[in-house]
């Protein structure tokens, strides 16, 4: 059978050949495989909902959520002091800055190099040991690789090369070069920490700094992103969609958060500033004041005009959105035009079968007759927007890196990760929308909103597909039964106009009431071809767990992990964290829970980490290995191959030189 296989597919074995051309070359790289497979199953991190916080997000990214000090303290917990491993840790996260001050305090200074050069070397092998010596020796930085290898290898158990291990600490010290050392052995502690990194969505959103989470996601080892219908949001933007664009400068004006554009970016809102503040000059739009000025120093003449800068482009918004809802019927949206629901005699507005009284009649720019188009003004403002998004080098390469690392949904290891929700009825079966002639649900629904996303970016300019994908990134971002937004409607033009709270009232999809319920979490997981096993897990962004409110973020028996970071300081009063992470590590899953991060410097001066405690959710038996784990199927897969190409060199169907016999 096998020598039949080879024959039907001897262009791939031959093409395989010229990769391993001899016997000896396929049958190593197949014993070195099936060795791999037996190595312990590497770290994978899994972090959620970021929001722009930059400095929690780094420093939790440096620790790894604690894994970097766990070792820390499992290797030197009976020789060092407590303080003595704090600033150890501390040296690891921040190399470049504490290493000065650990300087300063030193006594004997070439003592210092020694022993912490000792100390991380010791914890370096430590985390290093779950690998192949090729992959640790791709992480190291090129500058000291060598010299890291050789100290990496050393083995307690015997003695022979002990001069030689002190000789090479010795003359790092005596060349200046361990200042150098120290930071690129700290940088190769946290590369090797954790193996892949997962972010569960929502990288963007109201804090202060994206771009930054960005630049640094993009110089990750090894990371894959689940959309979250804020970085959807930003996608569409990007893309070129008026009406997402017109969402972002909302809520950062909302948030006070501008500088994430202007300084960020570079995209000037100069022009929408002057217009804001002529359109609306006799008005203080208090009520479009932004949110959490408390946290943050305000100059009040600022803030009045951000206010108006805010009121001045959900306006827009409001036109944008309504353009979208009348061109695309399938959304199912026409609850949300409500410009045209607005009575200007009696200034009320009608909203579903309701009437409510208007607390703000001021609308200057919208035309009864008209109400969903743009002034003459507006759209200048827009197409303007629409060009420094467009071109904006930063930013493209941003989510070029979303679209490139990012998907709806990823099943990884037994587990099915995705940020907001699976969309289902009240009776806990899988919802049905219909878009462009297809009744789609559950993973067939996922699979058809990614294509969308991708084709509103991707697709020709000017053409009916890019204006279609558009739109529809505009709806993932908050259209009625999104999957990634995951509510009935957007109460923005509610909570802006109208006081009657329970109008702005935003009703959770189903999905919602059953992630208690393991029996529909094991559909959904049997639904995207994950095994009905215990291990198998739904990983969840999206909805902060409200720990003040008793909320725990295992859902269904464990089946279900909320993970939302919690990172955003608008959600903390409401949660009473910071979040949660997660660690999937060879021995099982640690839930990690974080409280609010101080700063850098408070880190660094003080050795004050974000303090987290830990929930061991799963606890395996038996240690997990590569094979257990999908890279493990695909070596698998690989080594066949290899098997059969061995088999087509010894039966003399392909030459050693690779060649056909």
């Amino acid at each position: 059978m096998s020598i039949d296989k080879i024959q039907e597919n001897l262009k791939y074995y031959t093409l395989l050949s010229e990769k391993y051309p001899t016997i000896q070359e396929a049958a190593t790289e197949i014993i070195n495989l099936q060795a791999i497979l037996n190595l312990p199953k590497g770290t994978e991190h899994f972090m959620s909902d970021l929001h722009g916080e930059y400095e929690s997000f780094l420093h939790i990214l440096k620790n790894g959520s604690g894994v970097i000090r766990r070792k820390i303290d499992d290797i030197f917990k009976n020789t060092i002091t407590d303080a003595e491993r704090k600033k150890l840790a501390s040296l690891i996260y921040y190399p470049e800055q504490k290493l000065e001050l650990l300087k300063e305090d030193a006594d004997n200074l070439k003592d210092f190099y020694k022993i912490t050069l000792y100390r991380l070397i010791e914890v370096c092998r430590v985390i290093a040991s779950k690998y192949t010596r090729s992959k640790v020796r791709k992480a190291m930085p090129k500058d000291f690789a060598y010299i890291l290898e050789e100290l990496l290898q050393n083995n307690d158990q015997y003695s022979n090369k002990d001069d030689y291990y002190e000789q090479i600490i010795e003359s790092i010290i005596e060349l200046e070069r361990a200042d150098a050392f120290i930071i690129a052995l700290s940088r190769l502690i946290q590369h090797l920490a954790v193996d892949r990194l997962h972010i569960i969505g929502d990288v963007f959103d109201r804090g202060p700094g994206a771009d930054i989470i960005m630049d640094a996601l993009m110089n990750y080892h090894s990371v894959d992103i689940q959309w979250g219908n804020h970085d959807i949001l930003w996608m569409g933007a990007a893309a070129g969609s008026l009406a997402c664009i017109a969402n972002v400068i909302g809520i950062a004006a909302r948030y006070n958060n501008l500088d994430t554009l202007e300084e960020g970016y570079g995209i000037s809102l100069r022009q929408l500033s002057t217009f804001a503040n002529e359109m609306y000059s006799k008005e203080e739009c208090e009520r479009f004041l932004p949110k959490n000025l408390e946290h943050i120093e305000c100059n009040e003449k600022d803030m009045t005009l951000i206010s108006k800068m805010y009121k001045a482009i959900i306006m827009i918004q409001f036109k944008l959105e309504g353009q979208i809802i009348k061109r695309n019927p399938q959304f199912d949206m026409d609850k949300r035009l409500l410009l045209d629901k607005i009575d200007y005699e009696n200034l009320t507005v009608k909203v579903g079968s309701k009437t409510y009284p208007l607390i703000d009649c001021h609308f200057p720019t919208v035309d009864p007759k008209n109400p969903y188009e743009l002034t003459a003004e507006e759209q200048d403002i827009m197409n303007k927007l629409k060009l420094s998004f467009k071109h904006n080098a930063r930013l493209q390469r941003h989510i070029s890196f979303l679209y490139k690392a990012g998907s709806m949904y990823k099943t990884f290891n037994g587990n099915l990760l995705y940020h907001g929700c699976i969309p289902l009825n009240e009776d806990g079966s899988f919802h049905e929308k219909e878009f462009e002639g297809q009744k789609l649900s559950g993973k067939a629904l996922m699979d058809f909103a990614e294509m969308k996303a991708r084709q509103g970016y991707f697709a020709s300019p000017g053409t009916a597909e890019k204006q279609s994908g558009e739109d529809f990134l505009w709806y993932l971002w908050c259209g009625y039964r999104s999957p990634l937004y995951g509510k009935d409607k957007n109460g923005l033009f509610e909570r802006s106009f109208v006081a009657d709270k329970a109008a702005a009232a935003e009703i959770k999809d189903p999905y919602y009431q059953y992630i208690e319920d393991e029996e529909t979490c094991v559909k959904i997981l049997h639904h995207f071809g994950l095994s009905a096993d215990s291990e198998a897990h739904i990983i969840n962004g999206h909805v902060p767990v409200k720990i003040k409110k008793g909320e725990s973020p295992l859902k269904a028996g464990g089946r279900l992990m909320v993970i939302d970071g919690g990172l955003s300081k608008a959600y903390q009063s409401q949660t009473g964290i910071a979040g949660y992470t997660l660690i999937y590590n060879s021995y099982g899953m640690l839930l990690v829970a974080h409280q609010p991060f101080v700063s850098v410097q408070e880190a660094i001066t003080k050795e004050i980490d974000i303090h987290s405690s830990f929930m061991v959710v799963e606890k395996v038996v038996d240690r997990k290995k590569v094979k257990d784990t999908d890279t493990g199927t695909e070596l698998r897969k690989k080594i066949i191959e290899l098997k059969l190409l061995l088999k087509a060199y010894q039966n003399g169907i392909i030459r050693e030189d690779g060649r056909n016999a």
